[in-house]
C-alpha cells in the first residue's frame, strides 16, 4: 500500500479546497491498488518550511499538488525543499497551471504531471506506480456518477471555513481569456446535487460557493436548484457565478422571494465595449443584462457582484472608463476592477504576440501593454482600482460617495482615479485613510464640509463596531448625554459612546450595533427625532 498526501495551497484560511477532496474520493471509487491517502491544506500565508514540515511529516511515497495562479509562484522552492525531506518520493502536480505548463514543472521537480479530469487519472497513475505498469489514458468523468468528496473526513477539516460545490462541469461559452473555453457542459444529477446542498448546509460553514462556470445556463435547471436552497431550513449563504442575461422571468421572480443574505451572484460583465467583447469571443446580451442586474437589486435581498476586465483587446482607456461608470452606477454592491491575465492554455495568451499584447512573465501573468492600453493607462486603472477596493468594494462611505458625485459633476471613474492619487492605500489604518478621503473630498467642487462629515460620520457608524469616531469628526460643542440616555431607552439597553454622534445640525445619530443588514454587511444606522 502507497501512502499518497495531496496537498492544497490555498489563498486564505478561510478558503477550504474542493480539488484535493474530489482526488481522494477519485483514488477511493476507482484504483485498482490499495492506497492511503491524507490530505494536507495549507495557505500562501504560511512559511513554506512549516507548508513541508506539514507534508514530510506523513513520510509520503507520493505527494501530490494542485497548482493555481494564486500559488503557482512558491511551488518551485516547495518542491525543491520537499525533494531533500523526501528523497524517495514521486512528485506529481495538477491543476490549470501544470495541466497548461507540463514542462516548466517537470524541469522544476515534477516527476508527472496530470493534464484533464484528476479523479480519473489520478488512480490510474497510482496503479501503475505501485504495480510497475505502463500508464493507460484515463477515461472521463461519467457525469451521472459523480465522485463524492464530501466524506467524515472532509468536514472535520472543514471547520467552518467556506466550502465548495461543482453541480456541473465545463461551460457553453468561448470567452478567449478563460480555460473553460467551449468545453461544454455535463450536468451531474440533481438528486446527487441536492443531497451535496443539504449535507453542505448542515455542516456548519457559513458560504457555500458554486464552482460552475455559469451556473444559470440551464434556467430549467438553475431554477429547481435556486427553489431547493429556498426551501432549505438554513442560515448559510449560497454564491454563484451567473451570467445576468440568463436569466428568466420565473427565475427573477423566484430570487425577489429569497431571505435577505442568502444568496450571492458574482456577475461577469467583463465590458462594455462591443469591440473588446468580440473579440474575445465573449456573447453577452449588455442591455438585457443591465436590466436583470437591476431587477435583482431592487429587491433588496441578494448581494451582486460585477466583473470588469482591464486590458481586453481594442478597449481603449476612454473605452473602459465609459463602461466603468456605465457598471457603476448599476449600484451593484461591488464592482471588480481586474486586470487581464493571459493564463496557460487561455486563446488569448496564443494569441498575445500577434495581438501585440505583453504581459508578466510570472503568475498571474497579468498585462502590462497593448496597442490600446499603455502602462501610463495601467497605472491611471491601478490608481482607480485602489480606490474603488478600499471604499465602494469594502461598503465604505457608500453615501459620502452618493453624495459627492451628486454635487461634485465628476464620473464615478474620475472620482475614483482622483481619490486613488490623492489617498494611495498599500496598508494604511482605517482612522488614518477616513481623515485623507475627508481632505479630498472637502477640496472637491460643490462639497460642503459640514454636510460631507455628517456623511462620513453616518458612514463610519455604518460599517465599524467598537471604535470611536475619529477626533477630527467629533461636534465637539454639543452634548453626548441626553443622546445617549435617549438611545439607551430606545434599545432597552446601555450602549458604548462609539455607538452615537452628534450631526452639524445637532440632531443625533446612532447605530444599532445588534441589527446588521445581511446582504451589504453594515450596521443600520437611525436618526433622533
Amino acid at each position: 500500500m502507497s501512502t499518497v498526501v495531496l496537498l492544497a495551497v490555498n489563498a486564505k484560511y478561510v478558503h477550504s479546497s474542493l480539488s484535493v477532496w474530489v482526488l481522494a474520493a477519485g483514488v477511493k471509487k476507482y484504483a485498482r491498488s490499495p492506497h492511503d491517502v491524507r490530505v494536507v491544506e495549507a495557505t500562501i500565508n504560511q512559511h513554506i518550511d512549516h507548508m513541508a514540515d506539514s507534508v514530510a511529516e506523513h513520510a509520503p511515497d507520493v505527494v501530490g499538488i494542485s497548482s493555481y495562479i494564486w500559488n503557482a509562484g512558491l511551488l518551485p522552492e516547495l518542491l525543491r525543499l520537499l525533494r531533500k525531506r523526501l528523497p524517495g518520493a514521486v512528485f506529481i502536480l495538477g491543476g490549470p497551471e501544470a495541466s497548461y505548463n507540463a514542462d516548466y514543472w517537470l524541469d522544476c521537480g515534477a516527476d508527472h504531471v496530470l493534464c484533464g479530469e484528476g479523479e480519473r487519472s489520478l488512480p490510474v497513475l497510482l496503479d501503475a506506480l505501485v504495480d510497475n505498469e505502463t500508464l493507460v489514458p484515463a477515461e472521463s468523468v461519467d457525469p451521472d456518477d459523480p465522485v463524492d468528496p464530501y466524506s467524515d473526513l472532509y468536514f472535520s477539516a472543514l471547520n467552518g471555513r467556506i466550502s465548495y460545490l461543482e453541480t456541473s462541469r465545463g461551460c457553453p461559452f468561448r470567452c478567449a481569456f478563460c480555460l473553460s473555453a467551449d468545453s461544454g457542459v455535463r450536468f451531474f444529477p440533481l438528486d446527487i446535487v441536492k443531497e451535496q446542498i443539504r449535507k453542505l448546509s448542515l455542516s456548519g460553514t457559513h458560504t457555500i460557493k458554486f464552482v460552475d462556470r455559469t451556473f444559470n445556463c440551464n434556467a430549467d435547471r438553475a431554477f429547481e436548484l435556486f427553489e431547493f436552497i429556498l426551501g432549505l431550513d438554513s442560515a448559510c449563504c449560497f454564491h454563484f457565478e451567473a451570467a445576468a442575461d440568463l436569466f428568466d422571468e420565473r427565475t427573477l421572480s423566484l430570487l425577489a422571494s429569497v431571505p435577505p443574505g442568502r444568496i450571492q451572484f458574482e456577475i461577469g460583465l467583463q465590458s462594455f465595449h462591443e469591440p473588446a467583447l468580440n473579440a474575445s469571443f465573449r456573447q453577452t446580451d449588455l442591455e438585457k443584462a443591465e436590466r436583470n442586474i437591476l431587477t435583482l437589486l431592487q429587491a433588496q435581498n441578494i448581494h451582486v457582484h460585477i466583473d470588469l476586465i482591464a486590458g481586453l483587446p481594442y478597449e481603449t482607456l476612454s473605452d473602459f472608463q465609459q463602461g466603468f461608470n456605465r457598471a457603476y452606477l448599476l449600484g451593484a454592491h461591488t464592482l471588480q476592477l481586474g486586470f487581464l491575465k493571459l493564463l496557460h492554455g487561455s486563446v488569448l495568451r496564443k494569441q498575445a504576440d500577434e495581438l501585440g499584447v505583453e504581459y508578466r512573465p510570472e503568475p498571474p501573468y497579468e498585462i502590462k501593454s497593448s496597442p490600446w492600453l499603455s502602462e501610463d493607462d495601467l497605472y491611471i486603472l491601478k490608481q482607480t482600482e485602489n480606490a474603488l477596493q478600499h471604499t465602494y468594494n469594502k461598503s465604505r462611505f457608500i453615501t459620502t460617495l452618493e453624495y459627492v458625485l451628486s454635487v461634485s459633476g465628476l464620473s464615478p471613474f474620475s472620482l475614483m482615479n482622483a481619490l486613488g492619487t490623492a489617498a494611495l492605500n498599500h496598508g494604511t489604518q482605517l482612522e488614518d485613510y477616513i481623515s485623507q478621503v475627508y481632505d479630498f473630498c472637502a477640496g472637491l467642487p460643490g462639497v460642503d464640509s459640514n454636510t460631507l462629515r455628517d456623511h462620513i460620520i453616518y458612514d463610519w457608524l455604518c460599517m465599524v463596531k467598537g471604535k470611536n469616531i475619529p477626533a477630527f469628526l467629533k461636534n465637539r460643542d454639543k452634548q453626548y448625554a441626553p443622546i445617549i440616555e435617549e438611545v439607551q431607552k430606545l434599545l432597552g439597553r446601555k450602549i458604548r459612546r462609539d455607538e452615537c454622534a452628534v450631526l452639524s445640525s445637532g440632531k443625533g445619530i446612532y447605530v444599532d450595533s445588534n441589527d446588521r443588514d445581511p446582504v451589504t454587511g453594515l450596521y443600520r444606522v437611525h436618526f433622533l427625532e
